[in-house]
């Protein structure tokens, strides 16, 4: 693992159409590897976005999913790896996970990840996410092998759950895969500063793939993809519109980052704090 490589996040907006969806973000994959992208990160929701009523109703198998074949093809025609971020998967007719898949330049599905923390909140704005009504969380985290080294595969909310990414680099990542569709003011306000933490915190590259725009109406994604270094350098950053950013990734960083502040072998195990002063007095 010492063989620079050129890393792509691919930004769009995904809208309700389903095949309008998958045909522009592939259209956006295949500018990245005509650019020299090897490993191409999509955002969350790379499928489609809609309200839940209907992508309960809609939802399809993933043995019969139209966007996940779409996505292995265009993955073999451009021989690039492809981190799909997540697609919609129907597990019954009332739950749905939010599945990202690793595929290979073959097209061949190398890895899959249940996104395990669910959106649920009430925002200042007024606007309200219950993702957990609709989607069941994942139970476990991933890892995957990759001709550059282990990826460690996440969504969104998962972000704000640092103990995860300590988990994953601690059993192995030296990248790790962030793929969302941040709400703009938590975008505004958090999304730089987390992502450089989580890369700070656990000395692996960051590739964070964002959706932007305005989505069936009602909901908006903040955009501004990233690439983040192990020091907690932003390598790449996309504005607001869809588009596509790269950097060269070089793995040495990883090591040398981790040297410097070895902090993944310093855990030491501590007792929970005792709740309040009478409990810590008696």
């Amino acid at each position: 693992m010492s063989e620079t490589f050129k890393v792509a996040c691919v930004q769009m907006t995904s809208v309700v159409d389903p095949d309008a969806t998958v045909a522009g973000a592939s259209d956006l994959v295949r500018r990245a590897r005509d650019d020299g992208a090897v490993l191409i990160n999509l955002p969350e929701n790379a499928g489609r976005m809609a309200p839940q009523k209907v992508l309960l109703a809609e939802a399809e198998e993933e043995a019969e999913h139209r966007g996940l074949a779409a996505y292995r093809s265009v993955a073999a025609e451009t021989g690039a790896w492809l981190l799909v971020g997540s697609l919609t998967v129907k597990l019954a007719a009332d739950r749905l996970a939010n599945r990202s898949y690793l595929i290979a330049g073959d097209g061949t599905v190398v890895a899959k990840y249940d996104k395990i923390h669910m959106f649920d909140v009430d925002l200042p704005t007024g606007e309200q996410y219950r993702e957990s009504a609709a989607f069941q969380p994942g139970g476990a985290a991933c890892l995957a092998d990759t001709p550059w080294g282990t990826l460690g595969m996440t969504v969104c909310y998962d972000l704000r759950f640092p103990a995860l990414y300590r988990t994953l680099a601690q059993a192995g990542a030296d990248f790790l895969s962030i793929p969302a569709a941040f709400t703009r003011p938590t975008g505004a306000a958090h999304w730089h500063v987390l992502l450089r933490a989580r890369a700070i915190e656990t000395g692996c590259f960051v590739f964070a793939p964002a959706q932007c725009g305005s989505h069936y109406g009602r909901r908006a994604t903040y955009g501004h993809s990233l690439i983040v270094a192990p020091w907690g350098e932003v390598l790449a950053e996309a504005g607001e519109e869809p588009g596509v950013v790269l950097a060269d990734i070089d793995p040495t960083a990883i090591a040398a980052a981790r040297t410097a502040v070895p902090s993944l072998q310093h855990d030491r195990p501590f007792a929970a704090p005792a709740r309040g002063r009478r409990a810590a007095a008696e």
